[in-house]
């Protein structure tokens, strides 16, 4: 690894902005095998919260679930103005973002500014930091940093291993 580039670049997930979440897990359920999906509503847990570098707010229905190696997010946004609507518009679907740990924020934010990539959203919630990066000349997609977080990380291997043991039943949990 390049040790001038600050992010872990080991991409743990992939997530599509949907208009319902509760169908479109039903439809990973049905046609891809992939769950138990794992839903939770973000409402005002955000702080510091910025959207392309001014004061902004950020809501969203979240599933997640694991399909292999990779984490499975379905996101229904609940605000017009966010990073997901930049690039996946109201009323229609689609491939949002891949995601990976962040060991310090602030070097990567200096780091993707620096190649052109600026600052979709920005915020904390805790001691947890994440920032979605518009990198979609690159990439055709965003790409988002998450703090590193052994709580966070622990949550994942539960949604992890509920989907190695899962039977196909009670497919939508809170």
């Amino acid at each position: 690894m390049n040790n001038r580039l600050p992010t872990d670049r080991t991409v743990f997930q992939n997530a599509w902005v949907v208009d319902d979440v509760q169908k479109a897990c039903m439809k990973w359920v049905n046609e891809m095998g992939v769950g138990p999906f794992f839903v939770t509503e973000y409402t005002n847990q955000f702080s510091e919260m910025t959207y392309r570098g001014k004061p902004g707010k950020l809501g969203m229905i979240v599933a997640l679930a694991q399909a292999g190696n990779v984490q499975i997010e379905l996101i229904q946004p609940t605000v017009d103005q966010c990073a997901y609507r930049d690039s996946v518009p109201k009323g229609t679907e689609g491939f949002h973002h891949m995601c990976v740990w962040t060991h310090d924020i602030d070097a990567d934010t200096a780091y993707f500014q620096k190649l052109g990539y600026p600052v979709a959203n920005l915020g904390r919630t805790g001691n947890i930091a994440f920032a979605y990066y518009d990198t979609r000349p690159l990439m055709h997609c965003m790409l988002e940093v998450v703090t590193y977080n052994e709580g966070v990380a622990a949550r994942f291997a539960q949604i992890a291993d509920a989907a190695k043991k899962w039977d196909g039943t009670n497919p939508i949990r809170g």
